[in-house]
């Protein structure tokens, strides 16, 4: 089916979707089986929601997963929404490019995923939030994130080697802002956690601080091409590390190589 044939049937789902919906609120109907129609409305409006997708029409999509939302909080289906959210954060996240947006949705799915104590969901959604408020210079708000999430892995066996990533990413975070932030979080990081100590994260940051203070921009990058070389940098931890480096008299628009 071409794409024009998937969004005729699109909306003809969502054309019932709704009538399913007004049917469930009658006296009767909501007597005898309201929940039922409500169910079938919610799968209607996600199958029109894949087509919208497939026929790219993304509006339409996030229009359909807001109304099958909409209906899964009111029955307490917190954990089916905050799935929904995740979808529509990733459509503008990848196909519509609004971060804002994005964010937003991550956030409420985070807060549907506390509800329900499902920790590790909401983690994972609360460190989307945290990467993209840090790229666009929200860094209070992706400290507290990566802080928060650091908290809450280091004394859990499986996960406390993730931790030490967080607090790295919180000290970046703290370092853009003001060098002395940087190496009071250190400083704290170290004493809350201190198996963070022996981690070549903690180890960079060290030097990264020791170099920006006598302003000496080989050291920096230096130190960076040696983290590299055995742990490859992402985008993400790239972007950060060059806005630091910016901070070095005379660096400008400097690259770490």
């Amino acid at each position: 089916m071409d794409s024009a044939g998937k969004e005729r049937e699109a909306v003809q789902l969502m054309a019932e979707a709704e009538k399913r919906v007004k049917g469930s609120h009658s006296f009767l109907r909501g007597l005898f089986g309201g929940n039922t129609r409500l169910e079938e409305a919610c799968e209607m409006y996600t199958r029109a929601a894949n087509m919208f997708k497939i026929a790219k029409n993304w509006s339409e999509a996030i229009n359909c997963l807001n109304a099958a939302i909409d209906i899964y909080t009111d029955m307490g289906r917190f954990t089916i929404a905050a799935k929904h959210h995740i979808t529509i954060a990733e459509i503008y996240e990848a196909e519509l490019v609004d971060i804002e947006k994005a964010i937003a949705h991550y956030e409420q799915a985070a807060d549907y995923y506390k509800g329900e104590e499902s920790n590790s969901s909401a983690n994972k959604c609360l460190l989307k939030v945290a990467a993209y408020a840090a790229q666009l210079e929200q860094y209070q708000k992706a400290i507290e994130i990566y802080e928060q999430v650091g908290t809450n892995t280091m004394d859990n066996p499986l996960l406390k080697y993730s931790a030490k990533e967080y607090f790295f990413k919180a000290a970046l975070c703290h370092f853009i802002v003001d060098e002395l932030n940087a190496k009071l979080a250190l400083e704290k990081y170290e004493e809350m956690f201190p198996a963070f100590t022996d981690s070549r994260e903690c180890k960079l940051l060290k030097k990264l601080l020791e170099a920006h203070e006598e302003q000496n921009s080989e050291a920096y990058t230096e130190a960076v091409k040696e983290f590299d070389s055995i742990s490859r940098l992402d985008q993400w931890l790239t972007t950060m590390l060059l806005r630091i480096k910016k901070s070095i008299q005379g660096e400008g628009d400097g690259d770490l190589k």
